[in-house]
């Protein structure tokens, strides 16, 4: 096999509609355009959405949903999983630098602590925003939760 021996399939490619090239083509006088109207004329052109006149897709359709500008969005890290890492690093102190270092929490990513699954290990925990529950189970634990800016 050879590049200049490469050619599509059978039944892949089409020949190009020959239009305007007279009666003798079999698609002369119109070109295949229709009688008359815009759309038969040179430079037609119609606008982004438009429909031939139905009313569009975009204004059919009701509008539908609201966008919170203010809204604030949290990485969730569970104790469970600051439980596990303390048992895998052997670290008693955790700022978002070190949950990013973990691969928990990405840079720039506001990190908020939630209560799910047990902790046994006394740790400091520095975060975002804590849950009530995160922060009871960080402190019977004999550790302490601090929230950060």
């Amino acid at each position: 096999m050879k590049l200049e021996n490469l050619k599509p399939a059978k039944g892949a490619t089409h020949n190009s509609k020959r239009v305007g090239r007279g009666q003798g083509s079999g698609k002369g006088g119109t070109a295949t355009r229709g009688t008359k109207g815009a759309q038969a004329r040179a430079g037609y052109e119609h606008k982004v959405g438009f429909e031939g006149g139905q009313m569009p897709i975009q204004r059919r359709l009701p509008k539908f949903g609201f966008k919170n500008p203010t809204r604030v969005e949290y990485k969730a890290v569970n104790v469970a999983t600051i439980q596990a890492l303390s048992e895998k690093l052997g670290a008693k102190e955790f700022d978002l630098d070190a949950l990013i270092a973990a691969g928990v929490a990405s840079k720039g990513d506001l990190v908020k602590v939630l209560g799910n699954g047990e902790i046994t290990a006394a740790v400091e925990v520095k975060a975002n925003a804590f849950s009530k529950s995160a922060i009871a189970k960080i402190e019977a634990a004999g550790g302490k939760a601090t929230v950060i800016e």
